[in-house]
């Protein structure tokens, strides 16, 4: 079975994608997620390449890709020095979260259906990516690594 045109996902309070849905101008997507940069090696000191972006990328109303919000928030080893403060690298990250969801007018959570996209960011690969293999046609959203396989109802894995 080949990857569907517009590829369906799920809206899953609490979970990895419970910060999609629809606004006025069309859908969104959005989350917090971890990446390495494309090429990275583990003996290049991992801890300060380990990035946390705040995404938000936005489409029309029929799936059609129009543009991405990605923010840095800080690093891994950032986030060590200072796990629970106030200005953490993840509360950081939450609180330009919560902005940019609510600079959508009119927003509602709910399934989405997108067409693949991607863009790279900082070295990082960000979008709705397909291939087939072996095993069958899939689609894999990067950095956030959410899997979409038949049957196309929207599920994914880690």
């Amino acid at each position: 079975m080949a990857v569907p045109e517009i590829v369906p996902i799920a809206y899953v309070p609490k979970h990895r994608t419970e910060s999609i849905g629809r606004y006025a101008q069309g859908q969104f997507l959005a989350s917090i997620t971890y990446a390495f940069p494309q090429g990275f090696r583990p003996d290049d000191g991992w801890e300060e390449h380990k990035r946390l972006y705040t995404v938000l990328h936005t489409f029309d109303a029929e799936g059609e890709y129009r543009d991405s919000e990605i923010w840095c928030a800080g690093t891994w080893a950032e986030q060590q020095r200072n796990p629970h403060g106030d200005d953490s690298v993840l509360t950081r990250a939450r609180v330009h979260l919560a902005k940019l969801l609510r600079s959508l007018p009119r927003r509602s959570y709910t399934d989405i259906a997108i067409r693949p996209f991607q863009l790279i960011v900082d070295g990082v690969l960000f979008g709705l990516v397909t291939g087939q293999d072996e095993e069958g046609s899939w689609a894999e959203l990067y950095p956030d690594r959410l899997f979409f396989a038949p049957p196309w109802d929207g599920s994914y894995d880690t």
